[in-house]
């Protein structure tokens, strides 16, 4: 049964509303506005801005390069590398409140993609990112609200799916992410932190920059560049 179709309780509220409870209430006006969106909102937040450095480490290169054959991280470094990000929400075909977050890095030589798709997950009482144009990869998002009106988000689990085939990954083997986002009011922009860490190479990924945010007319259709190339019912 689709647990999400004629849930009314989540009517007109984000899955980061439905995540954060009451500490939704402590984030910053510019925080609280983009990460406001839902299927009934017909809005989408854009990001356009730069990041000030990108790192992996070197021994990270081999599974960074496999990753970007479904859009999941990547393996160049640079420093003020021209950076996007798309959120927009609608209701995937299994009925449930779904944001996008489509992440363009334009390095001198080449452009990569970082895509992911959120959910709010009932039965697992969190956030649930999948990652990649394929959902083959679905994580667990802890969250809260920071001192400063921010948000910060740590990975837990992560389940690979294919087909039939479904696993939990061991902890040694899969790379936690802290993810930190706020409004700089003297700057008058966004910042973003991203690191990721594994048990096994300790710092693997990174990023941090700023960026502008526009709150833009989504209309009903979602552009087809941001949807995943497939759907993953489990959670």
């Amino acid at each position: 049964m689709d647990r999400f179709k004629g849930a009314g309780q989540s009517a007109g509220k984000s899955i980061y509303e439905l995540a954060l409870g009451n500490e939704f209430s402590k984030l910053h006006p510019r925080i609280r506005e983009r990460f406001s969106l839902h299927s009934g909102s017909a809005s989408a937040a854009v990001g356009r801005g730069t990041m000030d450095a990108v790192w992996h480490h070197p021994l990270a290169k081999l599974p960074l390069h496999i990753g970007t054959m479904r859009n999941i991280m990547f393996p160049e470094s640079g420093a003020s590398v021209p950076f996007t990000v798309e959120n927009y929400s609608y209701k995937d075909r299994f009925g449930r409140e779904t944001v996008t977050w489509i992440r363009t890095f334009r390095f001198p030589k080449r452009i990569r993609r970082f895509d992911a798709t959120m959910i709010f997950s009932r039965s697992r009482g969190c956030i649930v990112d999948y990652l990649g144009n394929k959902q083959h990869l679905a994580v667990d998002l802890d969250m809260e609200a920071t001192a400063a009106g921010g948000i910060r988000l740590r990975s837990g689990e992560q389940r690979f799916y294919e087909g039939w085939a479904g696993f939990r990954f061991p902890d040694a083997f899969t790379g936690q992410a802290d993810v930190e986002e706020w409004f700089d009011d003297e700057a008058g922009l966004f910042r973003v932190r991203v690191e990721v860490k594994s048990p096994l190479l300790g710092d693997v990924f990174r990023y941090e920059g700023r960026f502008e945010n526009s709150m833009e007319r989504a209309g009903i259709a979602v552009p087809p560049h941001v949807l995943p190339i497939r759907t993953e019912r489990r959670e």
